[in-house]
């Protein structure tokens, strides 16, 4: 019996900790990912941001993309970026860009985001952030990955906490993943 109320004193201490935290599921770096490059890409400069599929289903899109603007300015990777929505005039070459997916089906790839192809959706459930995140240079995917969390609107908190943790992942400066020959270590 004691040991139940310790399992169950565990449990209750946890819940406050797991409802408030972003899930991450699998990550994906492509040989040719390159810390470096990124923060030479966008130190200091507008980072477009194209955004896929509904993040809240019911309430206003453009309200919502505005409010996402603003929590992934809050919780931007270390480069001094400014993330834009805004379609450039003429592509830029190389064209980096996020792509966020909001609810993507499970066989929607990073290459088919990166590509531009019209991008495969799930119905979304409500009270439920869901994003595929995808960096892509050109047509490439440099770096992917997904994550989650409970959240009841744009403004949730819970949503910039979920945008720092995935920026730390999408755009990870580990030193396993620079390429310090030239070649794409990883």
């Amino acid at each position: 019996m004691i040991h139940l109320k310790r399992i169950a004193l565990l449990l209750v201490t946890w819940l406050p900790v797991v409802g408030h935290t972003a899930t991450m599921g699998g990550t994906d770096y492509a040989t040719q990912y390159d810390y470096s490059e990124f923060f030479a890409a966008t130190d200091g400069k507008k980072f477009r941001v194209v955004p896929a599929g509904n993040a809240f289903p019911g309430m206003n899109q453009e309200a919502t993309a505005i409010s996402l603007l603003t929590q992934m300015q809050a919780a931007r990777p270390q480069p001094h970026l400014t993330f834009t929505y805004d379609d450039p005039a003429e592509r830029p070459h190389p064209d980096y860009r996020l792509v966020l997916v909001f609810d993507a089906a499970r066989d929607f790839s990073a290459e088919a985001a990166c590509s531009g192809r019209g991008a495969r959706l799930m119905e979304g459930r409500p009270g439920l952030f869901n994003v595929f995140a995808v960096y892509c240079r050109n047509d490439q995917a440099l770096s992917q990955t997904t994550a989650w969390t409970n959240a009841a609107g744009p403004d949730d908190p819970r949503v910039g906490q979920l945008f720092r943790e995935l920026f730390t992942v999408l755009f990870s400066d580990a030193a396993g993943l620079r390429d310090r020959s030239g070649v794409g270590l990883r």
